[in-house]
């Protein structure tokens, strides 16, 4: 897909791949005067959109050694490349280089930071960061405390994850579907289903509707328990509340309902699952 980069008061360029836009920008450094950091941020952030992020920070080093001084959102885009790569400590001597420099970082930095840390598993940095955040008067966004909860659960730190799950609500956040599905996916695989239990009520109550990610983590983690009875009756809730399930979530219930010689109640569901249109599958017939 051609990537468009919005030129001011020029034509925009359209990147068919990466080899197109590094054309040009050969031809940008080749020009005297240098253009400025706006133009090249353009052009390095549509290579960043192509995910290419080892040559977008070849390519800022190069245009350093120009004498093209960087701005807040160069140094944001060079953080956001070095997470990507998995070298959050050179991403965190670019924030450092920004303080230095007097740049003040926003929501989005941080975020990205954070997202990073989490991806590595420090969790505790990534606490110790969002804590130092709020102390610096930065308003957390949603994005940042849907990085956290996923973060959290990742790393299998459940009670940690409800307690972030409150802030969000005691700091005026509404968690939406995703945070919900997130946690209730944590406390399934710890087998805490009674507390998951609780926060599809929850969710209810607030009129958040269940979504098929909140629904197959639910039935795994009830067949996981070996509670199908439980699991069958909340796909048919499901299903009745035209609730769209995918063929994932039948044969998940449909293995768990044969392993336990539950053969009857097996066909039911691929009755069932006829009835919402979904034909089985081998995987389906093979379970």
């Amino acid at each position: 897909m051609s990537m468009p980069v919005r030129g001011k008061g020029k034509k925009d360029h359209h990147f068919d791949n990466v080899d197109h836009a590094l054309s040009l920008f050969n031809k940008m450094i080749e020009k005297y005067p240098k253009p400025s950091i706006v133009e090249f941020n353009k052009l390095l952030g549509a290579i960043v959109k192509m995910k290419h992020y080892a040559i977008v920070v070849s390519k800022y080093r190069q245009i350093e050694l120009l004498g093209v001084s960087h701005d807040g959102y160069s140094m944001s885009i060079l953080i956001n490349c070095f997470c990507q790569l998995g070298r959050i400590d050179f991403g965190f001597s670019v924030l450092g280089k920004m303080l230095k420099l007097g740049v003040e970082p926003d929501v989005v930095i941080f975020s990205t930071l954070i997202n990073g840390l989490c991806n590595q598993s420090k969790i505790s940095e990534a606490v110790r960061m969002f804590d130092e955040m709020t102390e610096k008067g930065y308003q957390p966004n949603l994005i940042v405390y849907s990085t956290m909860l996923k973060g959290l659960c990742k790393t299998g730190n459940t009670g940690r994850a409800v307690r972030f799950l409150r802030l969000m609500e005691s700091r005026g956040y509404e968690p939406d579907i995703v945070a919900y599905s997130t946690v209730i996916d944590c406390l399934c695989k710890n087998g805490l289903l009674q507390e998951a239990l609780n926060l599809l009520s929850e969710m209810k109550v607030k009129g958040i509707r269940p979504d098929i990610i909140t629904c197959t983590c639910l039935i795994h983690g009830m067949c996981n328990l070996g509670q199908q009875e439980e699991a069958t009756r909340l796909l048919n809730e499901m299903a009745d509340n035209n609730i769209s399930l995918d063929i994932v979530t039948y044969t998940l219930l449909i293995d768990a309902l044969c392993k336990e010689g539950m053969i009857s109640k097996a066909v039911q569901i691929v009755d069932t699952m006829r009835k919402q249109g979904i034909e089985p599958d081998v995987v389906t017939y093979n379970t």
